[in-house]
């Protein structure tokens, strides 16, 4: 058996610089955080051993410290968020994600007015679109002020994905506007995105 194999099998170990992790097989090859040097794979930083798929089949190894396992939001990523406040001119949300790689800290958003939906900006209602607790699907636009992410849900795919009732049930949506609660059967207004299914893993948030 292979050192690497070895290496794969074995409790998640902690490398500091220059430490050798590996013979350098032909099945591998170095990544971030590491470099080779006479046959051997070395790491180049403090942190946890990384294995994963590379490029022509071959094995790649890394070593990552806890900072770098977190992502930044970027401009036209895709993000879901949950809304934490609602006024008549923005709504503020927390990143929970930037598309499949959930964060291990959520950065703060902001939706605007004319950034609700693409036609008929000047009759949005905010509070007929989004709610306190919401998960929203939407696209950054950019950087704002202190820190804070400029978000559009302009798109039909982007908007709400997962609403719960005044009656504490998870609500359906039945149009781009409106979702209903399937234990009293009420209408609630909000701005539905067209894509559902996807997100559901995002009800236990």
């Amino acid at each position: 058996m292979g050192e690497f194999i070895k290496l794969q099998m074995a409790a998640p170990t902690i490398f500091v610089p220059g430490q050798r992790i590996c013979r350098l097989e032909e099945n591998c090859e170095v990544g971030n955080g590491t470099y080779s040097r006479n046959g051997y794979v070395y790491s180049s930083l403090a942190g946890y051993l990384q294995t994963s798929g590379g490029e022509d089949g071959k094995s790649l190894i890394e070593v990552k410290t806890q900072e770098e396992q977190n992502v930044v939001p970027s401009v036209d990523a895709v993000v879901t968020t949950r809304i934490t406040n609602v006024n008549p001119r923005f709504c503020k949300c927390l990143i929970l994600s930037v598309g499949k790689i959930p964060l291990k800290e959520p950065f703060r958003g902001q939706i605007r007015k004319e950034d609700v939906r693409a036609t008929e900006k000047d009759k949005v209602e905010m509070y007929k679109c989004f709610r306190p607790g919401d998960i929203v699907v939407a696209k950054v636009l950019s950087l704002g002020d202190a820190h804070s992410y400029l978000l559009s849900t302009a798109e039909n795919e982007l908007g709400v994905v997962i609403a719960t009732s005044e009656a504490g049930a998870t609500m359906e949506p039945i149009s781009w506007c409106k979702m209903k609660c399937p234990k009293t059967l009420s209408e609630e207004f909000r701005k539905v995105a067209k894509v559902q299914p996807k997100y559901a893993q995002y009800s236990g948030t």
